[in-house]
């Protein structure tokens, strides 16, 4: 099996996300900013396995710099996770796929940002205690 760990941004009081969108997205400030490159530079040369939305929000320019899977409900994940013996992979989201992921995952790599507006999709703490266990 890969080692498998998620990075995630959450906001003040655990959003995730708004009309899938980053509920945070285009905002200027350097946390948020900060927050997408560290992301880039610590997925670089690694898998994303991500939901579709997710998937397709990595920019062109970062993409030949990671081995991305759009993951599909009819994909069993530990035969998604056995093609990628010995590498690490990332967990993206949304929640469908960390509900279904997150006994998998051995580290999380949570940044939470001074956000604290709306949103409709919102972290579950109970993925935390699901995880690193499954084989």
């Amino acid at each position: 099996m890969p080692d498998v760990r998620s990075m995630i941004a959450i906001g003040l009081s655990g959003q995730l996300g708004l009309n899938g969108h980053l509920p945070w997205e285009g905002n200027p400030g350097p946390e948020y900013k900060e927050d997408v490159a560290n992301f880039f530079a610590k997925t670089r040369g690694h898998v994303l396995l991500a939901g579709p939305t997710t998937a397709r929000a990595v920019p062109d320019h970062e993409r030949k710099y990671m081995t991305i899977v759009e993951l599909r409900s009819h994909m069993h994940p530990q035969e998604t996770l056995a093609k990628f013996p010995g590498r690490v992979v990332y967990i993206g989201g949304g929640p469908p796929v960390w509900d279904v992921y997150a006994k998998y995952i051995h580290h999380w790599d949570i940044n939470r940002l001074p956000y604290d507006g709306p949103a409709d999709r919102w972290f579950n703490p109970n993925w935390l205690v699901a995880g690193g266990n499954a084989r």
